[in-house]
């Protein structure tokens, strides 16, 4: 029977009868395993978008990164009121709804960014359409946060991210697998 690993942990195939448990770590494990395999099924359906030509289907392109978006958001949302318990179903619903509306807005400002500047500066394929689109998100995260601070870093941070995402698409890096001889 196959096992998925989540945070070093193994978790039970989707067929198996999860035991439940008292334990807060053994909760935010089970949780884990669920929520991993829900992105898995989220990611693996939306890889579409390296398969989209640069700077054309904006809409298509925009639809998919905020779809991730969502799912990213969603996933947050669940470990932080697994870990940090609400007071009230009020206040679990608004976190919730907070955190997953705000990353699903930097993955749609991410996608319109990075397909429109590809678009204006006819340059498709260049990791600088990235770089501005995690930029863009970044300084949207620094607005959320009203700290000028918090821009700046994220917009450096996001851009450079999602540059080397795209050179080391370009370039067929690999994070695992086999190494190649």
């Amino acid at each position: 029977m196959k096992r998925a690993l989540v945070h070093g942990a193994a978790c039970k195939a989707p067929g198996e009868n999860p035991k439940r448990s008292i334990t807060r770590s053994r909760a935010v494990l089970s949780y884990s395993c669920s929520l991993a395999r829900v992105l898995y099924v989220l990611v693996s359906s939306i890889m579409g978008y390296w398969d989209l030509e640069e700077g054309k289907d904006c809409v298509g392109k925009t639809w998919i990164t905020t779809k991730l978006g969502t799912a990213i958001g969603l996933v947050g949302s669940a470990y932080h009121l697994v870990l940090i318990q609400p007071e009230s179903s009020l206040e679990a619903l608004t976190r919730a709804a907070n955190g997953t509306v705000t990353m699903a807005s930097l993955g749609a400002i991410f996608g319109v960014t990075t397909c429109l500047s590809a678009h204006v500066r006819d340059a498709p394929d260049d990791p600088t359409n990235y770089f501005l689109g995690g930029c863009a998100s970044g300084v949207f995260l620094g607005a959320r946060t009203h700290s000028v601070v918090t821009g700046t870093t994220a917009c450096l941070g996001l851009g450079i991210v999602a540059m080397l995402t795209k050179v080391g698409k370009k370039e067929g890096w690999r994070l695992s697998g086999e190494p190649r001889l």
